[in-house]
C-alpha cells in the first residue's frame, strides 16, 4: 500500500535486512523468482545473509513496491490469501469521508476484515488514551514481525496523512522478544517500545480522534500514487502540539521546566520543538506565561490557597515578582482579582 509523507524520505539505511528477507519469503512462499525486485531495490543479494544489514526507504519502497505488483499481494505472503493490488487503497478509501480521524479508523477497523480475518484490528478509547491494536487469529510464523509492524505502520501512517498531523505515539508494543535491530523501532513507532506484550498495539493521546480529516478523494488520488514507505519520517506538523506543551507546563505546577526537559517529555529535540512552536505561531516563552496565568486565576477563583502559594505554583520566585506579572496580564492585582471573582 503505497503512502505519501510530508516530510523527505530519510537517505539513511534503517530499514532492517529481517524485511527484505521478509519480502523475499513472499516469493519463496509462491516459487517465484525475487531477482526483479531486488534489482529494482538496488539491493546486491550477499545482503539477505547480513544480520545487521541496512537499505534506504527508498530502496525498500522499491523493492516491497514491485514485489506486491509482481505476486499481486499486498500482504506480502502473511495471510491465508492473496490481498491483491490495490486493497489497501480501498480501505483508505473507505474512510476518507468520515469527519475525523475516529470515525475513519472505526471504519478502517471493521473494513479491515473483508480482507482478512487472519488479524483483527481494534481501536479501543480511554479517558486520555486511544490504542490501536491487533489481534492475531492464526500463527504469522516466520513472518510475524514483519506483519505486524507493517500493519501498524500502514494505519499510523494514513491516519498521520488523513489529519495533515503527525500522531505523537505514547508508546508502541509487540508481543515478540525484542529482535537483533530493535534500534530501529524509535525511528518507526517512538521511543517508548515494549516487547514480550500480549498484543501488538500503539497509544496515543485520544484529542487526536477528534480531528478533522483534511483530504478530498481527489488528494486520496494523488497520495496512492507514491510509493510504500515502511521507514518514513514522521510529518513535522503536529496539531496538538501547542496543547501537548501546554500539558507539560501545566503538570509542572511550581517546577522549573527549561526547554530541554518540555522536549524530552515530547521526546523531540530542543530544536525541532523550538522551530515546530514557530510554525504555529507561539514559542515556548508565550506558552509558559499563558499557562502561569492560567493557573494563577484558576487558583484565585476556586481556592483560597494563599497568594505566596500561587505564587510558587505558578513558577515564580516570590510574592512581588508574581503580583507584578499578574497586573500586567490583567490590569488588576492578584487580590482584587480574587475579590471580584468571589
Amino acid at each position: 500500500m503505497p503512502f505519501q509523507a510530508s516530510a523527505a524520505t530519510p537517505r539513511r539505511a534503517v530499514t532492517p535486512a529481517a524485511f527484505v528477507r521478509g519480502v523475499v519469503a513472499a516469493y519463496a512462499k509462491y516459487g517465484s523468482d525475487p531477482a526483479g525486485a531486488l534489482a529494482r531495490g538496488q539491493v546486491p543479494e550477499s545482503l539477505l545473509s547480513s544480520a545487521d544489514a541496512r537499505v534506504t526507504a527508498a530502496q525498500f519502497e522499491a523493492l516491497a513496491g514491485h514485489a506486491m505488483r509482481e505476486l499481486d499481494d499486498e500482504a506480502l505472503g502473511w495471510f491465508s490469501r492473496r490481498l491483491p493490488w490495490g486493497s489497501y487503497g480501498m480501505l483508505c478509501r473507505a474512510s476518507i469521508t468520515a469527519p475525523n480521524l475516529e470515525v475513519a479508523l472505526k471504519r478502517w477497523c471493521r473494513h479491515h476484515r473483508y480482507l482478512t480475518e487472519d488479524v483483527l484490528f481494534e481501536l479501543t478509547i480511554g479517558d486520555e488514551a486511544a490504542i490501536i491494536s491487533i489481534r492475531e487469529q492464526r500463527d504469522l510464523g516466520p513472518l510475524r514481525e514483519f506483519c505486524l509492524v507493517t500493519l501498524l505502520r500502514y494505519v499510523l501512517g494514513y491516519s498521520c496523512w488523513a489529519i495533515d498531523s503527525a500522531i505523537a505515539l505514547r508508546s508502541a508494543e509487540f508481543p515478540y522478544r525484542e529482535p537483533r535491530h530493535v534500534s530501529v523501532y524509535p525511528t518507526i513507532f517512538c521511543k517508548t517500545v515494549h516487547f514480550k506484550a500480549p498484543r501488538a498495539a500503539i497509544t496515543f493521546d485520544k484529542r487526536y480522534l477528534s480531528l478533522p480529516l483534511t483530504r478530498s478523494p481527489d488528494d486520496l488520488d494523488e497520495m496512492l500514487k507514491g510509493a510504500l514507505r515502511l521507514t518514513v519520517l514522521p510529518y513535522r506538523r503536529d496539531r496538538l502540539l501547542v496543547e501537548r506543551v501546554r500539558r507539560v507546563l501545566r503538570n509542572a505546577r511550581g517546577r522549573i521546566v527549561g526547554a530541554e526537559d518540555v522536549a524530552a517529555e515530547l521526546a523531540l529535540s530542543t530544536r525541532t520543538m523550538h522551530r515546530r512552536l514557530r510554525e504555529e505561531s507561539t514559542s515556548l516563552r508565550a506558552l509558559k506565561e499563558e499557562t502561569k496565568l492560567e493557573l494563577a486565576r484558576s487558583e484565585l477563583m476556586r481556592s483560597r490557597t494563599p497568594i505566596k502559594r500561587i505564587a510558587e505554583l505558578a513558577g515564580f520566585r516570590n510574592e512581588k515578582s508574581f503580583s507584578r506579572a499578574f497586573r500586567n496580564w490583567t490590569g488588576t492585582s492578584p487580590r482584587e482579582f480574587r475579590g471580584k471573582s468571589r
